[in-house]
């Protein structure tokens, strides 16, 4: 499917070992085999959520050790209560932007106002990203301190 590279500081046997603990960290199923091991890792792309699985390995490289995520297979959902809060806060929106066109929405305007805001407040504003890439982050501050 997809692959994610990176040079990481340290020996390989450090980065292991940070993969480890990142893993341990992040919520990650991790099965160590050889050099590198099966990686279960869980990601968050706005609405959608799941995990990523495949293969990692790290092999020596000059002055460090290279990371390579191969991933085998991708699982996502969507957060269906979130998109339901969205739908109720595009309607609200959507009372506001019309009432000009149709006075009679002008009593709906003030509650599609309060739906509008509370989707921002509950969904947008907290909508988060976690990838591979962040979980590699993770595992080069971790291959640092070590």
């Amino acid at each position: 499917m997809s692959s994610h590279q990176r040079h990481m500081p340290g020996s390989p046997s450090s980065v292991l070992e940070a993969v480890g603990e990142a893993a341990e960290m992040w919520g990650a199923a991790w099965r160590p085999e050889g050099h590198g091991g099966r990686l279960g890792l869980p990601v968050v792309q706005g609405l959608r959520h799941g995990i990523i699985e495949g293969t990692l390995s790290i092999a020596p490289e000059n002055a460090g050790a290279s990371l390579c995520f191969e991933v085998e297979t991708t699982s996502f959902e969507i957060n269906k209560s979130a998109l339901a809060i969205l739908l109720l806060g595009g309607i609200g929106g959507l009372t506001v932007a019309l009432w000009p066109l149709s006075p009679t929405i002008l009593q709906l305007a003030p509650i599609g106002a309060v739906l509008a805001l509370v989707a921002w407040l509950m969904v947008v504003s907290k909508l988060r990203n976690s990838s591979a890439e962040d979980f590699f982050d993770l595992v080069a501050g971790l291959a640092e301190d070590s």
